[in-house]
């Protein structure tokens, strides 16, 4: 499965993280940089399991924490329709 944000969506950097606008309901979204660093990866066509072993050797994090949170944050910019998955062909 590779992610996409949806074509309704804007995204903008910021020196905080990142801002996510849905065009749709006119709703702004913003990540932290940690959260910035998830999508981006997710939209450059990692996996969650490899962002999260990244994220534990970068940051004081177990793994298993680290899974749970790059999880946690698909499930909410999906269930929010900021973010969608397709099968790779």
């Amino acid at each position: 499965m590779s992610h996409q944000l949806r074509a309704d969506v804007t995204c903008c950097d910021t020196d905080d993280g990142l801002v996510l606008l849905d065009g749709r309901r006119g709703r702004y979204w913003q990540l932290n940089t940690t959260g910035a660093t998830i999508l981006h990866a997710l939209l450059d066509g990692a996996t969650p399991q490899h962002i999260a072993r990244q994220l534990s050797q970068k940051l004081p994090v177990t793994p298993q924490q680290a899974t749970h949170d790059v999880d946690h944050l698909i499930d909410q910019l999906t269930h929010a329709q900021l973010l969608q998955q397709e099968a790779v062909t």
